[in-house]
């Protein structure tokens, strides 16, 4: 259709929640059209995966900086709650908008709206317009030489280095036209984002959620955390990863931007650079397997382990999701994840080691708990987190490969700082013991204030013999 500069053209925010690098926005900006932020929550049409509880609370607060962001450029962000598709047809209609600009999701029920939505709109005669701006390519870009996907990681990185570099970013705008018409909008609150019961304090004392404080994250990750990434980012007591995952997938980072950034700071050296940008592609490849195998979240794609013998405890199961395994690195980390929505990626696989293998619990119990309970819950990375764990995914680590909580604890926390932090009651435990409080000697608890079984829980499985039924049942599988 023909463009006008009178007519109006909608900005559709998803999880692009940004100004800089958004390609949709800088496509209406071109246009010299009055634009029309909109953002939908319609959370019945996200499929079997409607936003958990801690991203929720982000994307609240996330609104209410892109709200201000957007009036700082003279524009009004117009919320509204229902379905997607006839939200944006009635907002078409009642503002003859010329055009419909949004930035892919590339999640299966996201396609399946977007498909619909740029069929339905075409009809209307309305430009409706996606377009790539949380992923470096496009999934379907990236092939094998039988133009096939990639199941393994590192020829799926290396090839991605032969295409060219991801395209370069779109500066922030300074201001832009408003449409000048009256359009009824809901308030942020009125979305009822936040817990009705406060737990949420430990996420506002560890997260300030908003592109601002994404773009003050990633410069603090490149002054700080990538020069010593491949060296430490194993260990959790200290701040030894980026922790710009949140700011990822709400999109007040785009990955582009990140690449840029680390590329061009010159203080960092090639290998520590790569190491880190290789994480940023990992991430990438959890959204092009999505793509091309969507039943993953909910299947593996190893499709053999579709009949492993799981168990249904529901005490094991919730000792896990309270941090009071008896395995003070575990628990570390489930508590890590209650108080702050996130979880150091060392101790991800840990946990999710002991959930599948030591509990023979089911991948996917592991999968929804992360899913409500991180800020950076991301469909695409938690699938392609739990099914490597698991041993049934792509790339996977192999099922034999079986975390030993006590070894991964004495190795990448070696001073215990960690589990100080995290699991106080065993705070005064020496560090001889405090990895493995269930052999520390009578005296040393007493003087330590610990009464195991009391204060702090016995180990609910011994790891040895879990390891062994583990390895069994994965052989009963084989056969």
């Amino acid at each position: 259709m023909t463009q006008s500069n009178d007519k109006p053209v909608i900005v559709w925010f998803k999880q692009d929640l940004r100004l800089k690098d958004q390609p949709a926005l800088a496509a209406a900006i071109q246009l010299k059209a009055p634009i029309i932020p909109l953002f939908i929550w319609s959370p019945k049409e996200e499929g079997d995966w409607p936003m958990g509880a801690a991203s929720q609370w982000w994307l609240h607060h996330s609104l209410q900086s892109l709200e201000k962001d957007l009036s700082d450029i003279g524009l009004k962000l117009i919320i509204k709650q229902g379905s997607y598709l006839d939200t944006l047809k009635k907002l078409a209609k009642e503002t003859e908008a010329q055009a419909l600009f949004w930035n892919r999701n590339y999640e299966p029920a996201a396609i399946e709206v977007a498909t619909k939505i740029k069929s339905e709109l075409k009809k209307e005669e309305i430009d409706a317009r996606s377009f790539n701006g949380s992923l470096l390519f496009n999934p379907w870009a990236v092939l094998n030489k039988q133009n096939e996907p990639y199941q393994v990681f590192t020829p799926f990185w290396k090839t991605c280095l032969k295409h060219p570099e991801p395209n370069n970013i779109f500066e922030a705008p300074k201001k832009a036209t408003a449409y000048k018409g009256k359009i009824d909008s809901d308030t942020v609150d009125k979305l009822g984002l936040l817990p009705k019961i406060h737990w949420d304090k430990g996420l506002e004392e560890a997260w300030q959620p908003g592109e601002k404080h994404a773009a003050k994250a990633l410069q603090e990750a490149i002054d700080s955390v990538i020069a010593h990434y491949s060296e430490k980012r194993d260990f959790p007591a200290e701040k030894t990863t980026s922790m710009l995952s949140p700011y990822l997938h709400h999109g007040e980072l785009s990955p582009h931007t990140i690449w840029h950034a680390v590329k061009a700071e010159k203080k960092l050296k090639e290998k520590e650079a790569e190491a880190f940008l290789r994480q940023l592609c990992w991430r990438e490849f959890g959204y092009y397997l999505l793509y091309h195998f969507p039943f993953t979240p909910e299947k593996p794609l190893q499709s053999k382990f579709e009949d492993f013998p799981w168990k249904k405890s529901k005490k094991d199961l919730q000792a896990w999701q309270k941090g009071m395994t008896g395995y003070p690195f575990v628990d570390a980390g489930m508590r890590q994840l209650w108080q702050m929505g996130w979880m150091h990626n060392r101790l991800r696989l840990v946990v999710g080691s002991f959930l599948i293998k030591d509990l023979l619990i089911s991948w996917q119990e592991g999968e929804k708990w992360f899913w409500d309970t991180l800020v950076d819950a991301d469909l695409a990375n938690n699938t392609l987190g739990w099914q490597w764990v698991g041993g049934c995914g792509a790339d996977a680590a192999p099922y034999f490969r079986i975390f030993n909580p006590v070894t991964q604890s004495e190795k990448f926390d070696p001073e215990g700082d960690y589990i100080k932090k995290w699991v106080p009651e065993l705070a005064k435990l020496p560090k001889k013991w405090i990895h493995r409080p269930w052999e520390a000697p009578k005296e040393v608890l007493q003087e330590a204030g610990v009464e195991l079984g009391k204060d702090y829980p016995l180990p609910i499985v011994d790891h040895n013999e879990a390891r062994q039924k583990a390895l069994d049942a994965f052989e009963e599988i084989k056969k």
